[in-house]
């Protein structure tokens, strides 16, 4: 009989529940019935046995590396990791986990005027040593008050009066005490205190609900570019939006869909302003009129003049009509058309040597037609989108 390892069934699968593995009793006595197929019904494999100890050993081994591949697949989750593993995960959510702190406690120093104190440290009544700061002198009232911290990390305890033996005579220092009980430090956070940490984390809102309209329409099917807009005041902005109100301006994607999600991520109290109005339900089934628009086209022309040098030829000049018209189509919803900006388009591999040494730009001028071209800006509305054609830009070329 032939065997497949792979179809033994012996190591870790995932699913759609998550990761199994069969327990170390299952893997032993599927590899006894294989072993038995393979050298007879009558192999000796009992624990006494050398065949059966090589057996155990086997599936032992099976197991270990399922547990091993378990370990590094629940690694992966904060409600599963542990140590390191979770340390790491929790990264993502902006937090970390806190290292243990040492204990406190404020010292009186009484000595010599102006004895200085060297990495001093002094004892309490159990042994605990707690050190000074690096370097402290005592004042002119013949004593100095210091923190002191603990040589021991975690919740040391000192009450007062406790803190009272010098632990590195000094000349010029005579005593110490503390007058107040120290302030406990902190073990280092558990995995099962980071883990609800991690929850809580998660559980605020980690975009404003501007964001998350934002990034919603981002994702629904189908939209090329989207602009949003929010009027936060009580009265009419510079666009015209109502007070407190938002306007969302998308191309693409399904009217019905962008409304649904308009309505689902929207603030409360917050209201749409736009060209396009859309009857969705809420979850209680109450109608809501959903708006939005969609981005009102500018062409733009542009009357480009060149100076031709040596080389040049008509596809140079298709070429530049291609970069101008790509980079008008790749502006922003609401975003002007700048003269300046149209020139690098228009340089064709300024800086890597391109096509541009053939030509110099004489004239540049743009416009929203053909009649009204200018050495001006574009000014495109917040609902607007610029775009051109190659055929919309001319070029003439002068020798």
């Amino acid at each position: 009989m032939a065997l497949n390892l792979d179809t033994l069934g012996l190591s870790a699968t995932i699913t759609a529940q998550g990761i199994s593995a069969p327990d170390y009793q299952t893997i032993l006595a599927t590899i006894t019935d294989y072993f038995h197929q393979i050298y007879g019904a009558d192999a000796y494999l009992e624990p006494d046995s050398k065949d059966g100890q090589m057996v155990a050993l086997m599936a032992l081994a099976l197991h270990d590396a399922n547990n091993t591949a378990i370990a590094c697949y629940n690694s992966f989750s904060p409600s599963t990791a542990m140590t390191d593993a979770l340390t790491r995960n929790v990264k993502i959510n902006g937090i970390s986990r806190k290292a243990a702190t040492n204990s406190t406690v404020d010292v009186v120093l009484s000595g010599t005027v102006g004895a200085s104190i060297i990495n001093g440290s002094v004892r309490d009544a159990n042994g605990v040593l707690w050190n000074l700061p690096p370097s402290v002198a005592i004042g002119i009232d013949s004593t100095v008050t210091v923190t002191a911290t603990c040589a021991q990390s975690g919740p040391v305890a000192a009450v007062i009066g406790s803190v009272n033996e010098i632990n590195t005579p000094t000349r010029g220092w005579v005593s110490v005490t503390n007058l107040n009980s120290a302030t406990p430090g902190e073990s280092a956070e558990t995995d099962a205190q980071l883990r609800v940490r991690q929850a809580q984390s998660v559980s605020l809102p980690s975009l404003t609900p501007f964001d998350a309209v934002d990034g919603a329409l981002a994702n629904v099917d189908g939209v090329t570019r989207h602009k949003l807009y929010e009027n936060d005041t009580g009265s009419p902005d510079d666009n015209g939006l109502p007070a407190h109100s938002i306007a969302a301006i998308v191309d693409g994607g399904d009217a019905t869909v962008i409304a649904q999600t308009l309505q689902g991520k929207k603030g409360q109290g917050v209201s749409t302003y736009g060209s396009t109005a859309v009857i969705v339900s809420d979850k209680y089934g109450n109608p809501k009129t959903i708006a939005f628009s969609r981005s009102r086209d500018v062409p733009v022309y542009v009357a480009l003049t060149i100076k031709a040098f040596t080389g040049y030829t008509s596809q140079v000049g298709e070429d530049i009509r291609r970069a101008i018209a790509a980079y008008i189509n790749s502006l922003e919803i609401g975003s002007d058309v700048l003269l300046s900006r149209i020139y690098s388009p228009a340089n064709i591999g300024v800086v890597s040597g391109g096509s541009s040494r053939f030509y110099d730009i004489t004239d540049l001028r743009i416009g929203r037609s053909s009649g009204t071209v200018a050495r001006d800006n574009i000014d495109i509305a917040f609902d607007e989108s610029a775009s051109s054609a190659m055929g919309n830009i001319s070029i003439t070329v002068t020798a």
